[in-house]
C-alpha cells in the first residue's frame, strides 16, 4: 500500500518532487492535513500557516514547470521554531509581551531553507526565553510528549521534536545552548542534530542587542528529524554563509575517509550522577553495535567532565545575570521564572577576575577534550542520565533541579565547549523513546552522523511505526 506523503522523509520526498511523482502542493497538503488531524492533542505547531504555506507550494510547482533549477529541499515541509526570525511571522519566544513582534527578514538559516525550496508550514512550541527542559507557556501553551503526555517533550525545542516524531513535516528546526535540540530529541524518539558553534549562521533582525558571550561560544542552530539521513540533508542546507554572521565558519562537511578502524569512547557511568537502566541499556547496545560494524569501543570518561558541566552553568549564569535575568524577571512566566532562580540557587556571582579566570579555564578543557578526540574520535555518551522527566519536574524545589542539572550534564559539557553532539533514537523501553548521544570534535559532524547512521540500521526504529494512526 503506497504511504501517505506525510509519513515520507525529506530525502525521499525531494526525491519524487524533482522526479514529478507528486508535486509540492500534494506534499504540502499531506501535511497539512497530518498537522490539523494530530496536532490539536500535542500542540507542537502553534503557529500554523497553511494559506502561506500553499502559495509557496503553488509557487514552487510553478518552478518545476519551467524547468527551472531547484534546492535540495523544492517542496519539502518544515517548521521553525518561534524564537527565529521569519520575514512577516511573529519572533514571540513563547513570551505574551512578544507576541506582536514581527520579523521583517528572515534570519540566515531561514533563508537558506527557503533558498532550497522548503515550504515553511509552522512554527514550533518553546517555554518562555527558551530557558527549560519543557515546552509549555503563557503565550501558546503546553506542549505534550505524544508518547506520554504526564512526561516532557523536552525543551527548549519541544515543539519541533513532538511535531517531527508524529509527522507533522519531516524537518524541523530547533535551537540547541544546553541540550534544547539533543534533550527533545530524545524525550521524542527523533534524531537531533546540535552542530558546532560557528557551523550555522545566527542573527535575528528583531533583537535589540547582539547575543550574549556566553550565547556566542555555546548556542547554535540545527535540525530535528526522523532520521540521521535528513539531518544530513538539513545540516547541509542550514550551513551555507550568510554575512550577517561573522562568527560564521566555512568548514567542510565532509573529511577524507578514515582507513583504521573508528575508535568510540564509551562514557557509561559517572560518580555525579546514577544512569537509569534503561539509559544504560540503550548505550551498552549502542556500543555492541557499533563494535559488531567494526569500530573500536573502549570505556572512556572525557576530561574534566565534571568541571565542564559546571562551567557552563557558572559562565551561562554570570552572563545572564547581567542580561537576560532582568527581562526575564519583568516578562517571563511564572514557571521560567521558577526554574531561572532555581538555576542561579548555586551558583556564585562571580568578579571580573574570576570570570576572566573561567574563560581561561575554557580553553584549557578544550584543549583536553580536542586530545581526548585524537586518541577517540567519537564519543558515546548518555543524552541525560535519567529518562524523560515528568511534566515540570523542575518547579520541585532546590534539590530536585540541582538533581536535574546532574542528569543534564552530558548535554551541558558539551554544550559548553561548542561541540557537536547527535541524539540518535535505539528502541523503546516501558512505553518511552530510548536514545544515545553520538559526540565528536568541532566540525567533525560527519563523524556523529557516520556513526549515528550505524545505530539508526541496527536500531530499525522509526516514530511513526508506534506512534502514527
Amino acid at each position: 500500500m503506497t504511504q501517505p506523503l506525510w509519513r515520507l522523509d525529506a530525502v525521499e520526498l525531494a526525491a519524487r518532487i524533482r522526479r514529478k511523482d507528486v508535486s509540492c502542493v500534494e506534499a504540502t497538503q499531506s501535511v497539512l492535513d497530518r498537522i490539523a488531524a494530530v496536532d490539536p492533542s500535542v500542540n507542537a505547531l502553534p503557529l500554523k500557516y497553511p494559506e502561506e504555506a500553499l502559495a509557496a507550494a503553488r509557487a514552487a510547482d510553478q518552478q518545476l514547470a519551467r524547468g527551472e533549477p531547484v534546492g535540495e529541499l523544492h517542496g519539502v515541509p518544515v517548521s521553525i521554531k518561534v524564537n527565529v526570525d521569519v520575514a512577516g511571522q511573529p519572533t514571540d519566544g513563547g513570551i505574551v509581551a512578544l507576541k506582536d513582534l514581527m520579523a521583517t527578514q528572515d534570519a540566515p538559516l531561514v533563508r537558506h531553507l527557503k533558498n532550497a525550496g522548503a515550504v515553511i508550514v509552522g512554527r514550533n512550541n518553546v517555554p518562555s526565553f527558551s530557558l527549560r527542559w519543557f515546552s509549555d507557556n503563557d503565550l501558546h501553551g503546553r506542549t505534550l510528549n505524544p508518547w506520554d503526555a504526564q512526561r516532557t517533550p523536552g525543551g527548549s525545542s519541544g515543539g519541533a521534536a513532538a511535531a517531527a516524531a508524529l509527522g507533522m513535516g519531516p524537518i524541523h528546526h530547533g535551537n540547541d545552548y544546553g541540550g534544547s535540540i539533543r534533550y527533545p530529541a530524545f524525550a521524542c524518539g527523533v534524531v537531533g542534530m546540535r552542530p558546532t558553534a560557528g557551523r550555522i549562521a545566527a542573527v535575528n533582525a528583531t533583537a535589540k542587542e547582539d547575543r550574549i558571550l556566553s550565547n556566542q561560544q555555546m548556542s547554535v542552530q540545527g535540525p530535528l528529524t526522523r532520521s540521521v539521513a535528513d539531518a544530513r540533508l538539513a545540516l547541509k542546507v542550514m550551513s551555507q554563509e550568510d554575512p550577517r554572521d561573522p562568527l560564521w565558519v566555512p568548514a567542510p562537511l565532509e573529511y577524507p575517509s578514515r582507513k583504521e578502524p573508528l575508535k568510540v569512547a564509551l562514557f557509561k557511568r559517572w560518580s555525579g550522577c546514577d544512569t537509569h537502566p534503561t539509559v544504560r541499556a540503550a548505550l551498552e547496545q549502542a556500543a555492541q553495535w557499533l563494535a559488531d560494524a567494526g569500530c573500536v569501543v573502549e570505556e572512556q570518561e572525557p576530561p574534566h567532565f565534571e568541571e565542564a558541566t559546571v562551567l557552563w552553568r557558572q559562565l551561562v549564569h554570570d552572563d545572564m545575570r547581567r542580561s537576560m535575568k532582568p527581562a526575564i524577571d519583568a516578562l517571563g512566566d511564572r514557571a521560567v521564572r521558577t526554574a531561572v532562580r532555581g538555576y542561579f540557587g548555586s551558583i556564585p556571582d562571580w568578579s571580573r577576575d574570576q570570570y576572566l579566570t573561567a574563560q581561561q579555564r575554557r580553553l584549557t578543557i578544550a584543549r583536553a577534550w580536542s586530545l581526548f578526540y585524537a586518541q577517540y574520535p567519537v564519543l558515546l555518551m548518555p543524552v541525560s542520565w535519567e529518562r524523560q522527566f515528568p511534566i515540570d519536574e523542575d518547579q520541585r524545589g532546590q534539590e530536585r533541579l540541582e538533581q536535574m542539572l546532574a542528569a543534564q550534564s552530558p548535554l551541558l559539557a558539551t554544550a559548553m565547549l561548542g561541540l557537536p553532539g547527535l541524539s540518535v533514537p535505539t528502541g523503546v523501553a516501558d512505553g518511552l523513546p530510548t536514545g544515545v548521544q553520538l559526540c565528536a570534535t568541532r566540525y567533525r559532524e560527519d563523524l556523529c552522523l557516520a556513526a549515528g547512521e550505524i545505530v539508526e540500521r541496527a536500531a530499525r526504529f522509526r516514530p511513526l511505526d508506534h506512534l502514527a494512526g
